[in-house]
């Protein structure tokens, strides 16, 4: 099962990062309000990048290293990628 990271921009402009194997319905949640307690009434979310991986650890792994990364650098990541499909 492929496993896709991904970050978010919220309504107010901060970003958010997770991982799934199923982001489109992910997302769906997280506009529902059922995603991750951060993301709760900051709807709603732009897609701005995404990477697959391999494995859920290799997933989570890379989500922590995102997450360790300030603002401008996360910026930067995005800048620098394809624009992800979909949303």
């Amino acid at each position: 099962m492929v496993w896709t990271v991904y970050i978010l921009e919220c309504s107010d402009r901060t970003l958010y990062t997770g991982i799934s194997p199923k982001v489109e319905q992910r997302i769906a949640n997280h506009e529902k309000g059922k995603g991750a307690r951060y993301t709760k009434g900051r709807g709603p979310f732009t897609l701005v990048y995404t990477e697959q991986k391999e494995t859920k650890g290799e997933a989570l792994k890379r989500e922590r290293e995102i997450k360790s990364l300030r603002r401008k650098e996360k910026l930067a990541l995005i800048s620098e990628s394809p624009k992800p499909k979909g949303r």
